[in-house]
């Protein structure tokens, strides 16, 4: 018969065991494939363009990608609010401008020179703080019935001209339209930007958004619009209907209206799966990850040599675009000059 004290180290006996058992699912859980390393992405791409280009990542590496979607500018400015707290592991734009935000209040960590060395350089900023990875490029559409090809504007500042008069729609609002302003404003100045945005202050209709501003034009209800290439293409693409009467006239001569907006992709100083993130950034603009954007309906530029955009999209080879340092680009002063000219 047991002791008192037999009694007692029996039951520490069971404690012990019972202690055990109820630890093995938790470290089974602590083992599970559940817990595939990740990266916290604030991206301010289009979604779907991410969903044809993470899964290769993935893939390849193992590692999982949260994306965390909003605007360039909502993003970027979150960013610089959370500093060295944010949660974020990279930051992609759509447009460069929000990246330049973030860049210089020295968040983003140098990008590997392997990685920068894979796009032309001048589709990543001078600081090399962050890479180019997709690129879209400016355009007017027109309505084919309303302007015949002779009478097509030389550069896209003559759309200020007084024969533009109510012929002519754009979206200020978003970071696209702003985009093309700072490009504007690098290779012009500040007082002919001024110049521009009081003539299509004067000449212009807005609308809310680039697929808005083409549906505008197929219609008739005005003449010409400027928007980014891929909408034209994306729409031609699926059905035509809000793009059947239109055609799109892609400026060269190294003109502001020529102008190639850069998505960015920067990986934040603050990480601390800062090897993971970088392996991102070189994924994107990599051969795999281009060819994934390539392969998709984006419609959007891969900017790796290595790699072409489908036809029927304008060959990337054949633009002519303004040579421009992204870091350049100043969508702060963008912001306050569209704000002083009545757009924002």
């Amino acid at each position: 018969m047991p002791t008192r004290n037999g009694n007692h180290h029996m039951r520490r006996i069971l404690a012990a065991t019972v202690a055990v058992v109820a630890m093995v699912p938790m470290l089974a859980a602590c083992g599970s494939s559940n817990d595939k390393p990740f990266i916290t992405v604030y991206n301010a791409q289009h979604k779907e363009l991410l969903d044809e280009m993470v899964p290769g990542f993935t893939k390849e590496t193992g590692i999982d990608v949260k994306l965390r979607n909003g605007d360039d500018f909502e993003l970027a400015n979150q960013l610089v609010q959370e500093g060295s707290a944010s949660p974020a592991d990279v930051f992609l734009t759509e447009n460069s401008p929000a990246m330049s935000l973030v860049d210089r209040k020295g968040l983003f960590a140098s990008v590997d020179k392997s990685t920068l060395a894979q796009v032309p350089a001048q589709y990543s900023p001078s600081t090399g703080n962050w890479a180019g990875f997709a690129a879209r490029s400016t355009v007017l559409a027109y309505n084919t019935a309303a302007v015949k090809d002779a009478e097509l504007p030389a550069s896209i500042l003559d759309l200020a001209n007084p024969e533009w008069k109510g012929k002519v729609a754009f979206s200020p609002t978003g970071a696209d339209f702003q985009a093309i302003v700072s490009a504007v404003l690098e290779t012009s100045g500040e007082a002919a930007t001024k110049t521009w945005l009081a003539g299509l202050k004067t000449n212009g209709t807005v609308y809310d958004g680039n697929s808005t501003v083409m549906k505008a034009v197929n219609s008739g209800e005005v003449e010409v619009g400027v928007i980014y290439h891929y909408y034209w293409y994306g729409d031609q693409a699926e059905s035509g209907a809000n793009s059947d009467n239109i055609k799109i006239h892609f400026f060269g001569n190294k003109d502001p209206g020529a102008f190639v907006s850069v998505s960015g992709a920067g990986a934040l100083k603050s990480s601390d799966k800062l090897s993971d993130a970088q392996k991102f950034l070189k994924y994107l603009n990599g051969t795999t990850g281009q060819q994934a954007l390539a392969d998709g309906k984006a419609f959007e530029y891969p900017i790796n040599p290595a790699v072409a955009v489908k036809s029927p999209v304008k060959p990337f080879g054949e633009l002519d675009p303004p040579i421009i340092d992204v870091a350049n680009l100043n969508g702060p002063k963008v912001i306050s000059m569209m704000q002083e000219a009545g757009f924002l």
